[in-house]
């Protein structure tokens, strides 16, 4: 089990990449070079009996799944849709993130419908539209 030393460790650790990865993500291959199975054949074939350290993971991640990533933020990209996140956003994530926020009605959480719906307000002030319209965010592919 990971303490509050270690996970603010491994927190700065994590956003000192994440800064760097920004700061340079135009270098990586858009699309990613491997082939099928290439990455499924790196990760083990049973779960771990016990926990694996961070720093492993952490590794592992580095070593085997970033090589299999699209870089959908990276200015080269030019497919699908277009980047789709910020380093504001990012910020904003690791709070919900950690707070474990569950957003799906008022009931769950008061401050994040509230949000959403004065936010959605403000979209609608700034397109223009008549006073009338109402809605929510659907993000969907």
């Amino acid at each position: 089990m990971m303490n509050n030393d270690d996970f603010r460790k491994y927190a700065h650790e994590f956003a000192d990449w994440m800064a760097d990865y920004y700061g340079q993500v135009e270098k990586y291959p858009v699309k990613s070079p491997v082939k099928p199975r290439e990455i499924y054949d790196r990760i083990p074939d049973s779960p771990p009996v016990k926990g694996v350290p961070m720093d492993r993971i952490f590794n592992d991640f580095k070593d085997i799944i970033l090589p299999g990533i699209t870089h959908w933020q990276s200015p080269n990209y030019f497919a699908y849709f277009t980047a789709n996140t910020s380093y504001p956003s990012i910020l904003a994530e690791m709070l919900t993130a950690a707070m474990g926020a569950q957003c799906m009605i008022w009931d769950t959480s008061p401050a994040a419908a509230e949000l959403e719906e004065k936010m959605m307000n403000w979209l609608r002030e700034m397109l223009g539209l008549p006073e009338t319209f109402e809605g929510v965010i659907q993000d969907t592919g």
